[in-house]
């Protein structure tokens, strides 16, 4: 598997750059993750990654886009819980992008 370097620390990831281990998450390597994805985090992206991380944390799984966006809209309101602020926010993918930025594993059905 392949190994990414943070703050002096190795990461396993798999082939696509995703955790292996969910443990060895934290806002480094998040900030790391993101600046590989081409996006800057903001206020509001931290707002869906920790979203996400909770949500895998009760129900053990990375939701899908149609999943996240309505979780998120029940959760954070719906100005927040749109396909448009999700992707403005995350332009490859909002459940792709946020799930692999948040150390969770690519959410079920994404290609």
């Amino acid at each position: 598997m392949p190994m990414v370097e943070v703050a002096g620390k190795s990461f396993e990831v798999d082939e696509e750059g995703y955790l292996t281990n969910l443990n060895d998450w934290n806002q480094d390597i998040a900030v790391y993750l993101a600046q590989e994805e081409k996006v800057e985090m903001t206020e509001n992206h931290w707002d869906v990654v920790n979203f996400l991380r909770e949500y895998y944390d009760e129900y053990q799984i990375a939701p899908a886009v149609r999943v996240l966006t309505k979780a998120v809209a029940k959760k954070l309101g719906p100005e927040k819980g749109n396909n448009k602020y999700l992707y403005e926010l995350f332009p490859y993918g909002p459940a792709k992008q946020a799930c692999k930025i948040a150390g969770l594993p690519k959410p079920t059905g994404c290609i």
